[in-house]
């Protein structure tokens, strides 16, 4: 596994616009499709990353909690899926619905949303406000696969705390740390 950062798309940037099949349901999604009220939090992931195995019960938890509370959740897979099979489209339908996903599970087959967004890592986390603007990218927590740190989610909960409470965003924000993207 080699480790790579997340690039940090610059904060205030739009959020790209996107329209991705969504895996459990075989329908075509769009960014304002899933955006939430408060905003819209956008995770790019895939089934087999240590790093995103190690965060996901605490990434998909948090997930399901804020949808409650009026933010937009998506989860998008750019790798490709010919030479890491076990991220295909059929796999991440068995992910999704093993853990019981209450949001869509996108496939980005071209990869050029990732591009779009300029992903790098998963898992890699954007949240955006209501306004489409970019509050927050970077890391789930500080824990990583073997390093002994508890998974929290505090870096993530922070933001989306700061996004719900109309409060401003930390100017500190660490990059993500996971698998580089798959690319083609």
């Amino acid at each position: 596994m080699s480790l790579t950062l997340s690039k940090m798309l610059p904060l205030n940037s739009m959020a790209p616009v996107f329209l991705l099949n969504d895996v459990t349901k075989g329908l075509q999604v769009s960014y304002d499709k899933v955006k939430g009220k408060k905003g819209t939090l956008v995770m790019f992931i895939c089934n087999h990353c240590p790093y995103v195995i190690h965060l996901r019960e605490k990434f998909v938890a948090l997930a399901h909690q804020y949808l409650t509370l009026g933010v937009g959740v998506v989860a998008i897979s750019s790798n490709d899926a010919v030479r890491y099979p076990q991220d295909d489209p059929e796999q991440m339908r068995s992910l999704a619905i093993d853990m019981g996903f209450r949001f869509p599970y996108l496939y980005d087959e071209t990869q050029e949303v990732a591009k779009a967004y300029d992903a790098a890592c998963t898992p890699d986390f954007y949240l955006f406000n209501a306004k489409k603007k970019l509050v927050y990218r970077g890391r789930l927590d500080d824990s990583r696969p073997g390093n002994g740190v508890p998974v929290t989610g505090s870096d993530l909960i922070f933001a989306l705390e700061n996004l719900i409470g109309n409060r401003p965003q930390s100017d500190i924000q660490l990059p993500s740390m996971g698998c580089n993207i798959k690319w083609r």
